[in-house]
């Protein structure tokens, strides 16, 4: 476990799935991240896939791979690089187990940096193949609502800024698991830029949301001075998460490039509706920054 700490904040991660456990405010004595058995994760990233793929699988020119769901990454052991008092890097380079399910060598940068406002995470992805690297990149952080345990998640509502009339996300099916339909609805509970949270909303489980525009989601209630607000400007959906069925007391803002598959037959890898791609030795770096208060 990997320790950095600033002034106002202290950060944990876990190398394991290069994961962020716990974010404490040290002034008030909280914790922002969700540790809970009820769900036991807390951060993990996704890649190189986000969601379910039919059949947990995909093809490479007709050969048929494995994949699990959000991918592998959050199983991998990372390689600290890099470690300071307020800012730990950490790499995934492809291996012998990625290979299997993955055949391309690539290397995953992530760097966490607390900053006075809170922390920026950072993911650059490097193709070091001889070819067209094809993935999906997500961050999935869970944070408690109610935050430091101040009113209900039903007090809590998101500031998506800039305002729009309306947003469009993708209806959700399970089958058991959750896919996407292939059919595009209204985001419920939006007006002016507010989403009013209740555990209502999420009884077909995640939310994806087209991203045409939001820079920020921003979680808060008249009941707490307290709020996070996560930059989403790099990426191409934001999703909403919280466990269905159990009045669950937190939620994940996670910003999304990629998108579970459309509930059906296997889909080519490099075919995958909302993937990223990068050329031979080309690199990409994606930033998600998260203020707290």
């Amino acid at each position: 476990m990997q320790t950095i700490t600033n002034e106002r904040f202290t950060a944990e991660i876990d190398e394991h799935g290069a994961q962020l456990t716990h974010l404490y405010n040290n002034q008030d004595h909280f914790d922002y991240i969700w540790n809970n058995a009820l769900w036991e994760k807390h951060a993990p990233i996704l890649f190189p896939a986000i969601g379910r793929s039919n059949d947990d699988a995909y093809l490479i020119h007709g050969q048929k791979y494995e994949m699990p769901q959000h991918g592998f990454a959050g199983d991998q052991d990372f390689e600290v690089i890099d470690i300071k008092d307020d800012q730990v890097q950490l790499l995934l380079r492809s291996n012998k187990a990625t290979m299997t399910d993955y055949p391309f060598k690539f290397e995953l940068v992530v760097t966490f940096a607390l900053r006075d406002v809170g922390l920026t995470v950072s993911f650059k992805v490097a193709n070091k193949s001889s070819s067209d690297l094809s993935y999906s990149l997500g961050f999935h952080p869970a944070f408690n609502v109610p935050i430091n345990g101040e009113g209900s998640f039903n007090d809590y509502r998101l500031d998506l800024a800039p305002a729009t009339e309306s947003l469009d996300t993708y209806e959700i099916v399970k089958k058991p698991n959750p896919y996407r339909s292939g059919k595009v609805v209204k985001l419920v509970n939006y007006q002016n830029g507010i989403v009013e949270l209740d555990h209502n909303m999420f009884e077909n489980g995640l939310i994806i949301i087209k991203n045409t525009g939001i820079k920020t989601v921003k979680l808060y209630s008249d009941d707490t001075k307290h709020a996070v607000a996560v930059n989403v400007s790099d990426f191409d959906h934001v999703t909403l998460w919280t466990k269905e069925g159990a009045d669950a007391p937190f939620l994940c803002i996670e910003p999304f490039n990629g998108l579970p598959d459309v509930y059906g037959d296997l889909v080519e890898l490099g075919d995958k509706e909302g993937n990223q791609h990068l050329g031979v030795g080309d690199s990409k770096t994606y930033q998600c920054a998260i203020n707290f208060r």
